[in-house]
């Protein structure tokens, strides 16, 4: 069976992860967001991309949840002392990642996916990583502040401008590996990542979500909404700046028609929506094994779909 998964974030590396180690390497596929990547100090950074490869190879920082695992901030501080720009925390080691990025797109010509396939292979990563696209398409977001850079309204303005949308590329094209990949697909998992930010940019990079809508059978989202907030970043502060309730549900719907099954926390209220299964599971994931244990639990469900249609 081939599983794609479409992540973003912290949550959505969480998800690939616990797939990565339950499924046999040729049966799955990461499709990673970078609608928010962007430039800076010179360098090409991928925070999506970066925070599931760091995940996937074991040296994600726990505390944050983000870069690296016994991290350094010299260099930081320096460009700090010397009147540079600093609001964007990139550490000692995590600098190495961009350094060695740049320098393969820039000097050694490379796309951003053979790029990718390099620093993955450099940690050991053995998963199938791939960015929606080797081109840039950044997300733009419209606030009570004015149309902001995503980096410049979640970090630097950490996510506090009201949001009154998020803009999407028009010229947004997935890479031809995307595409093979969602072509092969038996099921697509679409990771507990924020659907605005992190998914929809994935969606919109033509053609996914008519390849998605068309051609798979089986689609699984597991809910970044539990007890009524987002278990990490802007998500529940978005919803609320919509006028919307901060729910699975409201997750669940946003998706609409594209989805086949959907995964809820097994403590919220439970729900029904036309043609999609509904399964509630303890979808908190603190620990490895609570990683293997809620992706074990989309397999299941896949495996359950797969046979009702069989």
């Amino acid at each position: 069976m081939n599983i794609v998964c479409l992540a973003g974030g912290v949550g959505g590396a969480k998800l690939a992860d616990g797939l990565a180690r339950l499924l046999p390497v040729d049966q799955l596929t990461i499709i990673g967001n970078t609608g928010d990547d962007f430039e800076h100090w010179g360098l090409k950074i991928c925070p999506d991309l970066d925070t599931v490869l760091y995940t996937l190879a074991g040296v994600a920082s726990v505390e944050r949840g983000w870069g690296l695992e016994g991290e350094s901030w010299r260099t930081l501080t320096q460009v700090g002392a010397l009147a540079g720009p600093d609001w964007f925390r990139i550490g000692d080691l995590d600098l190495a990642t961009h350094l060695a990025r740049t320098h393969y797109l820039r000097q050694d010509g490379l796309s951003l996916t053979a790029a990718t396939r390099k620093l993955c292979a450099a940690q050991g990563v053995t998963a199938r990583l791939l960015p929606m696209s080797d081109e840039a398409n950044p997300t733009l977001i419209e606030t009570t502040d004015g149309v902001l850079g995503f980096q410049d309204w979640f970090v630097l303005q950490q996510w506090q401008p009201n949001v009154q949308r998020v803009i999407l590329p028009d010229t947004a094209r997935a890479t031809n590996a995307v595409i093979s990949a969602l072509q092969k697909a038996d099921a697509v998992v679409i990771a507990p990542s924020n659907p605005f930010v992190s998914v929809d940019p994935i969606l919109n990079a033509y053609p996914i979500r008519p390849i998605i809508e068309d051609l798979v059978p089986v689609v699984i989202a597991v809910t970044p909404i539990i007890g009524g907030d987002a278990v990490k970043g802007p998500l529940a502060k978005m919803l609320r700046d919509w006028g919307k309730t901060v729910s699975a549900e409201t997750i669940a719907q946003h998706y609409g028609d594209l989805l086949t099954g959907f995964i809820y926390d097994q403590g919220d209220d439970p729900f029904t929506m036309d043609d999609v299964t509904i399964v509630g599971e303890n979808t908190w994931m603190r620990t490895a094994q609570d990683r293997t244990r809620v992706a074990q639990a989309v397999i299941n469900l896949i495996e359950t779909q797969h046979r009702e249609l069989a």
